[in-house]
């Protein structure tokens, strides 16, 4: 069984979407306050928390309330694309900037901005962080959106008004970076027998080739990753041939994957699934290329056909299975089908 990549030479001006595995950051959480808010002693202290947090090279750390004043001395956390950090305080700070005029703002969203640019490989995918770690965290990173975040933000660079302050150069650079983006994403379309399916979690910097993460995230076809990338494709405007023909085989296997007729409950005692003839339909977080079926690992490898075999802990400390496939479909059906 052989798997191969697939090209495509495309162009086109991308509308936002969301599909998100983690919660909202605190920065994020900004996004959904009002103008007035920018202007407030609350809305100021929060932005000088955003500024505090950026790195010397432009990104912020993740799992980290950027919003809150850094009072702690040292080096700051090394910042990355992951978990939705650093694409959500360029915005803040975008809107910020629009809002109050105060060119610090201005300054913090460009560098973050040039850091972005700068770290996109010349194929068009980006890592977790930059500078590159010799870990999997430099290859191409689908993983909890991360791409796809990345795109959407040079998107609003291109055409949003929050980004107004932007100069033509830099604006150009953005929109080579989403043309080259979606080449990627199309090219890491992993191939079985033939056919084309979805996408791996991460992919190899180099070969595009589907690559292990951390020792239970396996070189696999991601129920989780695929859903937002088949979405974000989605929404492009006048997509490609070879983007019409990635949708449409993305949602073909998302169709024949789903799993009906079960509930998934996250938690370390109990049953992971139970059966519920009216649950929406499932779907794992990560098939074998080979055979496509659901595979579940601890922290030690070992590839099982069961959740219930795993421990406790990863068992109930990470997401199995979800209902990512019930938007793409949904999507699917309004999509023009060009």
């Amino acid at each position: 069984m052989k798997s191969r990549f697939f090209c495509i030479t495309t162009f086109a001006v991308v509308l936002s979407v969301v599909s998100q595995l983690v919660a909202g950051t605190p920065a994020e959480n900004l996004l959904k306050k009002p103008d007035e808010w920018y202007r407030s002693n609350e809305g100021r202290a929060a932005l000088e928390g955003i500024l505090s947090w950026q790195t010397e090279y432009g990104d912020w750390p993740k799992n980290t309330d950027t919003t809150r004043m850094r009072t702690r001395s040292g080096k700051i956390p090394t910042g990355t694309f992951d978990n939705g950090a650093t694409t959500a305080e360029i915005r803040v700070l975008a809107r910020a900037f629009r809002i109050n005029g105060e060119n610090r703002y201005r300054s913090a969203a460009l560098k973050g901005l040039d850091h972005i640019l700068k770290a996109q490989y010349p194929n068009g995918g980006w890592p977790q962080y930059y500078p590159l770690s010799t870990q999997y965290h430099r290859h191409i990173t689908f993983n909890d959106g991360t791409m796809i975040k990345l795109l959407e933000l040079l998107t609003d660079v291109v055409s949003d008004q929050d980004f107004g302050f932007v100069d033509p150069s830099r604006r150009g650079e953005a929109e080579q970076a989403i043309k080259l983006g979606i080449e990627c994403i199309v090219k890491c379309q992993i191939e079985v027998d033939g056919t084309p399916t979805v996408w791996c979690a991460q992919h190899h910097a180099e070969t595009l080739e589907p690559v292990l993460a951390r020792s239970y995230e396996h070189p696999s076809l991601s129920g989780a990753e695929s859903a937002g990338i088949l979405r974000y494709l989605m929404s492009l405007d006048s997509p490609s041939p070879d983007v019409i023909r990635s949708v449409k085989a993305g949602a073909g296997w998302f169709d024949a994957a789903k799993i009906e007729g079960y509930r998934y409950r996250k938690s370390k005692s109990g049953p992971a699934l139970s059966r519920d003839p009216k649950a929406p339909p499932l779907w794992a977080r990560f098939y074998e290329i080979e055979t496509n079926r659901p595979i579940f690992s601890d922290r030690d490898g070992i590839i099982r056909y069961d959740i219930q075999e795993i421990g406790s802990e990863r068992r109930g400390g990470y997401t199995w299975y979800g209902n990512w496939g019930v938007n793409v479909l949904k999507d699917y059906a309004e999509w023009p089908h060009w």
